[in-house]
């Protein structure tokens, strides 16, 4: 018969593995310059470490999320927070708020999104999207995971390459790539009202150029599934500005 004791310990084991039913996602700041990610949980999923923090470059972070957790990461550029973490950001902005607790980040922006399993499928399913433009390189891979687990990536400085009409400038320096959506504001590039669909909406001049130089990211909003990786591991590795 068990001892008190033993029971106790029973039931701490019992609670750790309860805690790793999720996943762990490992930031790592691989850029020259510090990284602000923003964090957004999906429609009835929370949004971790109140959806923003401070990376400086070289530095890693380790987050767990819930199991079936959905959301998307990006990472915010030239940040300048006081110590009530209010400010902006130079890209990617939430409100001017260090935390953004819900809000998403202004385009341009490069988007790492995910939906790590659901009630119908035990799959997760991860990709990087230029569908909001682009502002810094990233990547999202998994630890192990076994055969046909991929890499979602745009591992390029798309901002050295930026079609003139295009660009997003700070300063005077091309801070971010925006996405034909963005620059044009109509149907035809941005895939809505008669253009909402895969049969009427069909990528432009400015897509194909993105899927070029960024062949394992989402161009626009109907690209190929190619771009859509399918997985099942534990943990994952989001790089800001990968190895190339």
């Amino acid at each position: 018969m068990p001892t008190s004791s033993s029971l106790f310990f029973l039931l701490l084991l019992l609670y750790s593995l309860s805690l790793t039913n999720g996943a762990q996602l490992i930031l790592v700041n691989n850029c020259n310059e510090s990284v602000w990610p923003g964090i957004l949980g999906g429609s009835g999923h929370p949004t971790p470490r109140n959806g923003g923090f401070h990376m400086r470059s070289g530095q890693e972070m380790v987050m767990d999320v819930p199991e079936k957790w959905s959301g998307r990461i990006w990472g915010r550029q030239g940040c300048s927070f006081d110590s009530n973490g209010n400010g902006s950001c130079e890209t990617g902005d939430c409100s001017g708020l260090l935390h953004c607790r819900g809000l998403g980040g202004v385009p341009p922006a490069t988007v790492v999104e995910m939906t790590l399993g659901s009630s119908t499928s035990p799959l997760h399913f991860y990709d990087v999207s230029l569908v909001d433009g682009f502002n810094l390189p990233v990547s999202m891979g998994p630890v192990g995971g076994g055969i046909g687990c991929g890499v979602a990536s745009c591992e390029v400085d798309l901002n050295i390459c930026c079609p003139s009409a295009l660009e997003e400038r700070r300063g005077g320096k091309v801070v971010g790539c925006k996405s034909a959506c963005l620059a044009m504001q109509s149907a035809k590039y941005c895939c809505t009202g008669s253009y909402g669909n895969r049969d009427t909406c069909k990528p432009t001049l400015f897509a194909h150029l993105f899927k070029a130089i960024c062949p394992k990211a989402y161009s626009y909003a109907f690209d190929d599934v190619s771009s859509l990786n399918k997985c099942r591991a534990s943990r994952y590795v989001i790089t800001f500005c990968p190895p190339t």
